[in-house]
């Protein structure tokens, strides 16, 4: 399952034919998907004279040339194309789009033809970005004009529905997979996704008519909100470091805001496709990364020394010949050689090394309430410390500390207020509390909730920690584990059709997975926006997969909506058109209210709306967490701390187990 190969497999095509000095159009949607996937020396090599967009309205006519257009099925796509072709500027047309075409659309194009220059139409279904081979995004940056989210944090905005959904299928069908379907079960979005994938899996049958497998594939649908910790933590390996501090946007970095950087150093490139160093060392941790770019300099100096002595005609041949490489490893040099300079600079600028302590404290084990909360507000009150960090640190304190009942969550944001951050920012504590905050979450995150839990976490913590700024361990790999282990419950991870879980009406072994079977091919994917420290960690657990079982091992693929740092996460709230309740503190509860003077004396629970009589947190009308569609009913503390007793013991069995 290698997305990268698929890609650069689908473009490898497109440019063969024809066989003839030929011209390539991309539209806006594309062009990061060929640039990711691809070289302009390969395509140099498939006789690619030209690349170029379709809405570039000053491109010349050169009737002698052939055209391939590569494009998305958008309104605007299609209406550039059709418009090129009833003013062709090439001799003739080679059309490939990247998802499925509907009836109507083909018919466009055929009335639109009426010089009769369009040679072929295909479907070649590479609409999504191909990261690394283990990593895919749809490239869905959620803003203010274009969000994820629709009135709440539990409902997609339509278009972007629509687009994880046909971006999943071209995924599903470049890799020639038909799965089956699991999905958090507090997430309404994950819910909606998946019956949408199904829906274009049944609507499509016969592009999916793929030959049965033993065990079907799986596609996992997880919630960005489950797990808020991620991707709000500083990161200490080189790519996904990169991607924090400076950026990396279809595989370029912008470096025009460094000190004295040279012009053609701007803006560069960062792909382990065509940067064997990079390629190498992106999963490297900050320390060791400056031992191998000195080596990647002495190494440029021992061959920048032996170019020095040209002195027969066949060391001149042998210049010549080696010229183009050294060219290419002195910029390369150059590159990686700014690019660490810059992460030194700004590390010690912004304190991220002290800054990064405390959150790895508040996301692991933590050194209680006390010290942590003396440790936040130390940050928040220095003056070397940036606004947006100080941000940080006090979600990750709230996220953390929302339950404890002598929280300073309100003192904390009122010290965000008086040391630089502003008011519209300070209310993201707020925002995240109430879409990803405990009542939220399916899972206990923080490993608070039980004896055996806390004991699992400490446990974890000595095990495999490479320095205490990347002890943190994505959720998502405690998932995967149950998962592989054939105990991810399917009370929390339920099928998206039962029936084909427990009758195999999804293909050969269907229902054996359900009574634990592993799946051998696992695809992931992130509603709103998955990690480079995520991709790190799934990138090493395939590696380690590999070397267990060989070739029939378990393959893990992960995607989402985009690849998230820190900024992109909290704007990604921010600009999401939740109403203004979300920038209020939310209710606060007791986690585990064990006696009946806690408990209210009545609560009914209708959808996710919940009536509370009496009790620890007073009477009222409240929204919660809930995506179930029925009516409970609690009276006079029914659940009993017998039962919520009982419960957290065969949690804590089954997650030790």
């Amino acid at each position: 399952m290698d997305v990268l190969l698929a890609v650069s497999t689908y473009i490898s095509k497109m440019v063969s034919t024809p066989s003839a000095i030929k011209v390539l159009l991309l539209d806006s949607h594309t062009t990061p998907f060929v640039s990711l996937a691809t070289t302009q020396s390969e395509l140099l090599a498939q006789q690619v004279y030209l690349t170029d967009r379709i809405d570039n309205a000053k491109r010349d006519r050169m009737p002698h040339l052939k055209c391939v257009c590569f494009l998305g099925t958008s309104e605007e796509s299609l209406a550039a194309v059709t418009a090129e072709l009833e003013e062709p500027k090439y001799g003739e047309y080679y059309l490939y789009f990247s998802n499925v075409l509907t009836k109507r659309a083909i018919e466009r194009l055929a009335e639109a033809d009426s010089y009769e220059v369009v040679h072929e139409v295909q479907e070649f279904f590479a609409d999504y970005a191909p990261i690394l081979p283990s990593l895919f995004s749809l490239n869905h940056v959620p803003s203010a004009t274009h969000p994820l989210y629709g009135s709440s944090s539990s409902t997609w905005n339509q278009d972007a529905l629509t687009r994880s959904a046909q971006g999943l299928m071209a995924i599903l069908l470049s890799l020639k997979k038909k799965p089956i379907i699991r999905y958090e079960k507090m997430s309404a979005m994950a819910r909606k996704l998946g019956s949408e994938v199904q829906h274009l899996m049944k609507s499509n049958e016969a592009l999916f008519d793929f030959r049965p497998t033993q065990v079907p594939p799986l596609l996992l649908i997880i919630d960005r909100l489950n797990d808020p910790v991620t991707p709000l933590l500083t990161q200490w390996t080189y790519q996904a470091m990169v991607h924090e501090v400076l950026g990396i946007i279809n595989g370029r970095v912008d470096l025009s805001s460094v000190p004295d950087i040279r012009p053609e150093l701007r803006e560069i490139t960062l792909l382990p496709q065509s940067d064997p160093f990079f390629a190498t060392h992106l999963n490297d941790n900050f320390g060791d990364l400056g031992a191998s770019v000195q080596n990647l300099v002495k190494d440029y100096q021992s061959k920048t020394q032996s170019q020095s002595s040209i002195e027969t005609i066949a060391d001149m041949k042998r210049f010549v010949e080696e010229f183009p490489e050294f060219r290419k490893l002195s910029g390369n040099v150059s590159k990686h050689v700014a690019l660490v300079g810059e992460l030194s600079r700004l590390v010690g600028r912004d304190k991220l090394l002290d800054v990064s302590e405390v959150e790895q404290g508040l996301a692991g084990s933590g050194g209680g309430h006390a010290n942590d909360l003396r440790a936040v507000q130390t940050l928040i009150a220095a003056n070397d410390v940036t606004p947006f960090n100080k941000l940080r640190l006090a979600i990750l304190y709230a996220l953390r500390y929302q339950k404890n009942s002598s929280n300073a969550i309100t003192s904390v944001t009122n010290s965000l207020l008086q040391n630089g951050v502003s008011e519209q920012e300070a209310k993201l504590v707020n925002i995240v509390l109430n879409v990803a905050g405990a009542d939220q979450r399916q899972d206990d995150l923080f490993s608070n909730e039980n004896i055996f839990s806390r004991g699992k976490s400490a446990l974890k913590g000595l095990k495999g920690v490479e320095n205490v700024y990347t002890q943190h361990s994505p959720h998502l790999m405690d998932t995967l584990e149950l998962l592989l282990k054939g105990r991810l419950r399917e009370a929390s991870y339920p099928f998206l059709d039962a029936a084909t879980a427990s009758t195999g009406l999804g293909g050969a072994g269907a229902g054996t997975q359900g009574l634990g079977q592993r799946p051998q091919d696992v695809i992931i994917f992130m509603v709103g926006g998955t990690t480079y420290e995520e991709a790190r960690a799934i990138s090493r657990l395939n590696q380690e997969l590999a070397g267990q079982a060989g070739g029939s091992a378990t393959r893990v693929l992960l995607g989402g909506t985009c690849v998230h740092n820190s900024s992109s996460f909290l704007h990604q709230l921010s600009s999401a058109p939740f109403p203004p309740s979300y920038t209020t503190p939310p209710r606060e509860t007791a986690s585990n209210p064990t006696t009946s003077a806690e408990r209210p004396a009545l609560a009914v629970q209708l959808g996710n709306i919940n009536v509370s009589v009496g009790g620890a947190s007073g009477t009222g009308v409240y929204r919660t967490a809930s995506t179930g569609e029925g009516i409970s009913l609690q009276a006079d503390g029914i659940r009993d701390g017998v039962k919520d007793l009982w419960g957290k013991v065969r949690q804590g069995v089954e997650r030790l187990g």
